[in-house]
């Protein structure tokens, strides 16, 4: 059984669409530490596909990507405190 994730940061885009949710979560990304831990919170389907997929390129690690009901989702990211 995986353990527990605490997020030290969240960000809730909700209700924001392209380009806004992967902008903002990349923007928080920046600003963290590395080791830390981003909960995204997000109801706009083409960023549950990208943030994954662009987080690799900028050397960020995907932890989970959960739905929680409808189009809502949950994405753990542990930032890796790039400048």
């Amino acid at each position: 059984m995986e353990a527990k994730v605490t997020p030290t940061k969240s960000l809730n885009v909700c209700g924001k669409i392209c380009p806004y949710p992967d902008m903002d979560t990349m923007t928080t990304l920046k600003k963290m530490q590395k080791g830390e831990i981003l909960e995204v919170l997000l109801d706009y389907p083409l960023s549950v596909e990208r943030i994954p997929r662009n987080l690799t390129k900028q050397g960020h690690k995907l932890i989970s990507v959960e739905q929680l009901d409808g189009p809502n989702h949950r994405i753990l990211i542990e930032a890796y405190g790039l400048k």
